[in-house]
């Protein structure tokens, strides 16, 4: 596996990984996947930094970090998900990291990333890189059967976390 930026090159790439996905899950996604057009606007987008994990000529993963605007532009949003038939396997660790990294690289002090609450797996894998229970919202999300999910909001706050960032050698590749 390797991780590199996401390019205009790699839209047809991208299109077959979200397709990958299966409609229940594409629900927890902030854009419609499914849209026309929806690699190509990620790829236009400069504003956010994203990240493709590959196999060969496959993506099997994808990172974006938002930055904030306004008031929160020290705050930025991850988003991250992983192949279906490679969940498991270190991808999302190997994103999820890179992602705090690119965060910290741009400025940001704080990260946020927001979870369906009984996604499990996913809580585990932030709560690992430093990040922190910040916010449950109830009902806050509707999937495509009508069914409502709480949400729960976990952030990573630099300076509270320093001593997580330099232990598992973030610091190091933020620096360089």
């Amino acid at each position: 596996m390797e991780t590199r930026p996401f390019t205009a090159d790699d839209v047809a790439a991208v299109e077959a990984f979200l397709d990958r996905i299966p409609k229940g899950e594409s629900t927890f996604f902030k854009e419609d996947i499914t849209a026309d057009g929806v690699a190509q606007r990620w790829a236009a987008d400069t504003a956010a930094r994203r990240t493709l994990a590959w196999d060969g000529n496959d993506v099997i993963g994808y990172a974006a970090v938002f930055p904030g605007v306004g008031w929160s532009s020290h705050v930025g949003e991850v988003r991250l998900v992983v192949d279906p038939g490679r969940r498991r396997s270190g991808i999302g660790h190997a994103l999820a990291r890179r992602a705090l990294i690119d965060a910290l690289q741009v400025g940001l002090r704080k990260v946020v990333v927001e979870v369906v609450a009984d996604q499990e797996a996913a809580i585990h894998l932030f709560t690992g890189l430093g990040f922190t229970p910040e916010a449950i919202l109830a009902n806050h999300v509707r999937d495509r059967s009508g069914t409502l999910h709480d949400l729960m909001v976990l952030a990573h706050d630099v300076e509270e976390v320093q001593s997580v960032i330099a232990t598992t050698g973030i610091s190091d590749e933020v620096s360089s």
